[in-house]
Parts: structure tokens; sequence; C-alpha cells
């Protein structure tokens, strides 16, 4: 199986390569406005209309992973956010037309469902509203959804829609709650949130790769949520952290009565796909503190 991936430069198209290249039946195709010619990645911008034209070899599947995905980025560049997240989707899915694929996998984002609905534990069936979302990034990720599924409608091609949770790991930037109150508890005597009840159900980098992997082989059109197998609270981020840091911290609460809760459900997709996150809290800190040297 030819497999190309947009965004082959980023956090997740990196180490998803790495997963990637140790089963025997995948060649990887690797695309990026950086390009990287040591690993065979090609430098190619996904908001030129006719990107495709340099892609030499047979691709079956692409995985697109290309975006603006960090929201204030998204709000800093309106402009950039909507042209690299829905001109680059859109210019993708006529490569996935021109190349002959058969299958085009979509990084979509858990945050396409709006807080109320989030709160509520929305699943893989709930429907979304564009007007409620408040996120330009989430947005631009569900008109991505929307154009992939009138596509999937006029074409033979299989479509899958991966909407990932709140993915944290060993990175040294862009971090999420995750490894910012890791190294904020490395660092501060006194943490500060707004609740500590406030919860995600976040998910570790290798998960996130195996689930896609793992998606690989669907047919047709699906939804599949990628988020970890519990919600994880703030407090239970700053305990973890100061056991495996050996350190004690004084924590400050701004907001306790109103915490913030993202209940989304992974049930329906992880039995699709035969798949459940291995990567708990505790051993995804370990994993950061030995990637952080200290």
């Amino acid at each position: 199986m030819n497999i190309l991936i947009t965004g082959a430069k980023s956090f997740v198209g990196k180490r998803l390569i790495e997963v990637l290249k140790k089963k025997k039946s995948f060649k990887i195709i690797g695309c990026d406005l950086i390009g990287d010619k040591k690993n065979k990645v090609l430098k190619i911008d996904i908001r030129k209309k006719n990107f495709y034209k340099s892609i030499k070899a047979k691709v079956d599947v692409i995985i697109h992973l290309a975006a603006i995905s960090r929201d204030k980025d998204c709000e800093k560049d309106l402009s950039e956010c909507y042209n690299t997240n829905i001109i680059g989707t859109l210019n993708v899915i006529k490569a996935a037309e021109k190349l002959s694929v058969k299958k085009v996998m979509f990084a979509s984002t858990e945050w396409v469902y709006h807080n109320l609905l989030a709160a509520d534990g929305a699943n893989e069936n709930s429907i979304l509203n564009l007007k409620k979302l408040k996120s330009n990034y989430a947005k631009s990720k569900l008109l991505g959804e929307y154009f992939l599924r009138d596509f999937y409608d006029k074409s033979n091609i299989d479509i899958s829609i991966l909407r990932f949770g709140i993915i944290y790991g060993e990175r040294k930037n862009n971090w999420s709650a995750v490894e910012t109150l890791f190294n904020s508890i490395r660092n501060n005597d006194v943490i500060k949130v707004g609740s500590l009840k406030t919860a995600r159900k976040f998910i570790h980098i290798e998960d996130i790769c195996y689930g896609i992997f793992k998606s690989l082989r669907l047919k047709k059109f699906n939804i599949v949520n990628l988020q970890g197998k519990k919600l994880i609270t703030l407090e239970e981020i700053i305990s973890t952290s100061e056991k495996i840091l050996e350190k004690k911290t004084k924590r400050i609460e701004t907001n306790p009565q109103k915490p913030s809760i993202r209940n989304i459900k992974s049930k329906i997709s992880f039995k699709e796909i035969s798949f459940t996150p291995k990567i708990d809290l505790n051993n995804g800190l370990i994993k950061l503190k030995k990637f952080l040297n200290f």
C-alpha cells in the first residue's frame, strides 16, 4: 500500500511515519511545506491547486494531516487558516481524483463538537451545528468534513473522518494542558488553574498514530473519534506530575465552580476499528520526562 501523508513534518506526521515504516507492507510518501530529502519528504504546498503534479509515485491512500491546527494561529491570520484548512483540503480532494486513490483519511478534531454538546457526551452520531462553533479552527475543520462527505457521495473513494482528541506527548513546543502543567510543576511551587475539575479525554501521540493505523482498513464513509479512554481532570494531571517529579505544589483555583468538561465518546469508533488506547497518563508523563531530560 502506497500512502501519501500531507503535513509529514508535523508532530503527528513524524510519529505516524515512524509507526507505518515498521510495517513492511507500506510505502510512505511524505509532503510538507518543509522538505526533507534525508527522510524523503517532498516540499509541497497543498494550497497550490495542482500540487498533485509533483507526486510521481502511485498513491493508494492519502492521510491528510496538513493544517493550521492551533486556534490562536487561526485567529491571528484568518486568511491563512481558511486558505490552508479549506482550500488545501479541496486541493487534496482534487489530488485524490487525479491520482486515482482508493481512500482519503482526514485529520479533523473533537472541537467540531460545540461545548454544550461535548459536555453532554457527544458521539460519532451527534448532529453538528456550524453556527454554534466559536472557534475558526473548528469551523474550518467542520467545513472540510462537509466537503469530504459531498465528495464521497459523488465518487467511489472511501473517506474516513478522524476526529482527534487533545493530543499530548514528547515535543518541545505547542503543548497541551498536560505538558504545560507538567513543566509548570517542574519550575514553580504555585500552580494556578480555573477549576481543578476541568477535564478532557487527553490522548497520547502513540495512541493517535496507532488509531490512524487501525483506521486504514475502514471502507466506505466513516467518522472515527480518537480520544483517550477516560476523562482526565487537571487535578489528576497535577497529582500525577507531582508524583513523577517528586514535588509538591500549592494549587490555586480562580473559577472552581465552573469546570470545563468535554466528554467525547469513542465507544462506536473503538469497536469499529478494534482499538483501545494503551498509554495511560502516568506512563505518558514518564515518557515526557525522559524526553525533556529531567
